[in-house]
């Protein structure tokens, strides 16, 4: 079985880049091993649609993202699956890239669309200002949501061992180095 860990988001808005700096982070800090499986990490930026052809080569997909619910506070956490995505979930692939979604929803229509979760977080938005730099409330978050990832890898019987101790702060000062895919 193929997984893919793909990070989406938009590193010029502060929080709403946090799904491409938790790809980046978890590439640097672990390696996956597996007889029977692979474990791919990539950065979507905000890619969208051109990510179809990336997506439907994997059997699992874990997409990090930005996520909107209704009456949430920023930091909160969500995981869900795509397909069974709770009513209370406004996720348009968040408010840098409203394309996610639709992109998800051209793929299930192609019958294309492999098991998807969603690992997301309630952003601080911050509007038409531009920042590298993520809110204390999310960065806090970001722990939550790199367990919740390992726990959904490593459910697969997957070895999951740490082969580089990395802080998400200092990756995500270079994720803009790395781009996408």
């Amino acid at each position: 079985m193929k997984i893919l860990i793909l990070g989406i988001g938009n590193i010029l808005f502060g929080d709403e880049g946090i799904g491409v700096h938790i790809a980046h982070y978890i590439k640097e800090k672990y390696i996956f091993s597996s007889k029977e499986h692979t474990v791919d990490v990539l950065d979507g930026g905000t890619l969208a649609q051109r990510l179809i052809p990336i997506i439907t080569e994997y059997d699992k997909v874990v997409i990090i993202d930005c996520v909107k619910v209704l009456d949430a506070s920023i930091g909160d956490v969500y995981n869900f699956d795509f397909q069974d995505m709770p009513e209370y979930i406004t996720w348009s692939g968040s408010a840098h890239e409203v394309e996610m979604l639709q992109t998800l929803q051209m793929i299930d229509m192609m019958g294309d669309l492999p098991p998807i979760k969603i690992v997301g977080v309630i952003p601080y938005v911050i509007g038409e200002n531009s920042t590298f730099t993520m809110t204390p409330t999310v960065l806090e978050a970001s722990k939550l949501m790199e367990s919740e990832i390992i726990k959904y890898i490593k459910s697969f019987d997957i070895q999951v061992d740490i082969k580089n101790e990395v802080n998400l702060v200092e990756v995500s000062k270079t994720s803009y180095l790395k781009g996408s895919l």
